[in-house]
């Protein structure tokens, strides 16, 4: 059994792994400031099904609470760290820039403070597909620039992969950065287009569309990243991991770092993607198209070659399953 600090364990993508790690026999300490930026009751509702297993011990607590934060690593001693905790949202950071800083940089700091003072095997941090920015080449590649970051949120992600680099080069700590495309399905996060569309649905309101309704996606379901994130995370320094890629930057060093995008590879439509939840739904939906937002991409489309070639990472959920599996969960969570 491996111990692992598991931060952000009550949001959406560090739930839905602690369960998986939970139910192998995996010791999870998660850490979760259970901030209001979406509806608390959701992130209680998770940790509820969270407590029920004996292998799981739960903290409130924020990553900038240094003392506190380094007290959980020296009691507990993990083996291995999933950083999944981050003030999350692109239109968020264009009003809130400061607690982006503060929970995405000054936060991970802590992090990789802890990793390297008490030798963990592997941190693996979340990253975000929006690192690319107004990148128009695609699909997008680890190999491609991802210099100008379109939103503060962006930015902030961008400096976590920096930083994890200096830490590997400086102290030769195991990181791996994971670039998330847009990551939807049961237990999500209100904030998200699905989660929105799901509930002004139902309810006979009208639902505001981006761009026109011109984006396209990389879609990624749950289940597939949490199996992506769980073959990654069981990687360390001594399984001959390919921590540098196969096309290396030349400027890098022999650092034990890496990132990889984790994603789809199968980009749809926002249109399509709202056709599949009025299919789940059995009712049309009353749009209200707008123009493209500040800090928003047009396109994602993850290039997988990397992940796949490392760790045979295969997602195979279609959007039409996905959004239905989505869809049934909302209507038992909110007895609709």
């Amino acid at each position: 059994m491996t111990k692992i600090i598991v931060t952000g364990s009550a949001g959406f993508i560090g739930y839905s792994v602690c369960i998986k790690l939970l139910q192998r026999g995996d010791n999870v300490i998660g850490i979760d400031n259970h901030n209001n930026y979406y509806d608390p009751k959701l992130k209680e509702s998770r940790l509820e099904r969270l407590k029920k297993f004996k292998n799981y011990k739960h903290f409130r607590l924020d990553l900038i609470d240094k003392t506190n934060i380094e007290n959980i690593f020296k009691v507990h001693k993990p083996q291995k760290v999933l950083n999944l905790a981050a003030q999350a949202g692109v239109r968020y950071s264009i009003k809130n820039p400061i607690s982006y800083i503060n929970s995405n940089i000054v936060g991970f700091s802590h992090i990789l403070e802890n990793c390297r003072h008490y030798k963990i095997q592997h941190l693996v941090y979340a990253s975000t597909s929006s690192v690319y920015g107004g990148n128009t080449k695609m699909p997008f590649s680890e190999h491609d620039s991802a210099n100008h970051p379109l939103s503060i949120y962006s930015a902030t992600k961008k400096s976590n992969e920096l930083m994890a680099h200096a830490y590997s080069h400086l102290y030769k700590l195991p990181t791996t950065g994971l670039r998330f495309f847009t990551v939807y399905g049961p237990w999500g996060r209100p904030d998200m287009a699905l989660f929105k569309f799901t509930k002004n649905i139902l309810e006979n309101k009208s639902i505001d569309v981006f761009n026109y309704g011109k984006h396209t996606r990389d879609f990624t379901y749950i289940d597939d990243i949490v199996e992506g994130v769980i073959k990654v995370l069981d990687k360390t320094a001594s399984n001959n991991i390919k921590w540098n890629s196969s096309k290396p930057d030349p400027a890098s060093s022999n650092a034990p770092w890496v990132i990889y995008n984790i994603g789809n590879n199968e980009p749809v439509r926002l249109m399509d993607y709202i056709s599949a939840l009025e299919k789940a739904l059995a009712k049309k939906s009353k749009v209200n198209f707008l123009p493209l937002q500040p800090g928003d991409v047009q396109d994602t489309h993850a290039n997988l070659d990397n992940i796949k070639d490392h760790f045979n990472y295969k997602p195979n959920t279609s959007v039409l399953k996905g959004v239905s599996n989505f869809v049934k969960w909302y209507k038992s969570y909110y007895k609709k």
